[in-house]
């Protein structure tokens, strides 16, 4: 059982002998959000775990599990967009906030499920308008690296997996 569940468990059993439902409910939307969370992370990580959430899990499990209940379960499960805009939506901004490591992992979800390496770089080209060039060369830098990475391990350059 996982911590959010086994909170959310507890909260039932007190709502419940206090005559309240609504907890039981909570429980059981916790769970199916969090499955919701791990099928995103499966649908565009290749049918892998995601690595920095596997070690967030070790000595962070609360932030881990809310990550992958809100963030993926939540949110990245919503209708309205496809993979394909989220996640290049996600690199700009994380490109433009600094944040490396994550547009990182967002660059290589948007390669697995087919976004080319000529379009993330046309998103680093984009963000020295609102972010400037120090953001967007760091940026750039990273994607490099990454496309580096996934051409020595075999991976095709523009998506599709090995």
């Amino acid at each position: 059982m996982t911590f959010l569940s086994s909170i959310s468990l507890a909260g039932a059993t007190i709502a419940l002998s206090l005559g309240g439902p609504a907890a039981v409910a909570v429980a059981e939307t916790t769970e199916r959000r969090l499955q919701r969370g791990e099928t995103v992370i499966r649908d565009l990580n290749l049918g892998a775990p995601q690595p920095t959430l596997e070690r967030m899990r070790q000595e962070f499990p609360f932030l881990a599990e809310a990550t992958q209940a809100y963030a993926l379960g939540d949110v990245w499960s919503r209708p309205g967009l496809d993979n394909r805009t989220r996640q290049i939506a996600a690199v700009a901004t994380f490109a433009a906030m600094g944040e490396t490591a994550f547009m990182k992992i967002h660059a290589e979800y948007a390669l697995n499920i087919g976004v080319s390496e000529d379009e993330l770089k046309e998103v680093v080209y984009m963000i020295t308008v609102p972010a400037g060039f120090p953001r967007a060369i760091a940026a750039s830098q990273v994607l490099s690296d990454l496309f580096a990475e996934r051409t020595a391990s075999g991976e095709q350059p523009d998506g599709g997996g090995k």
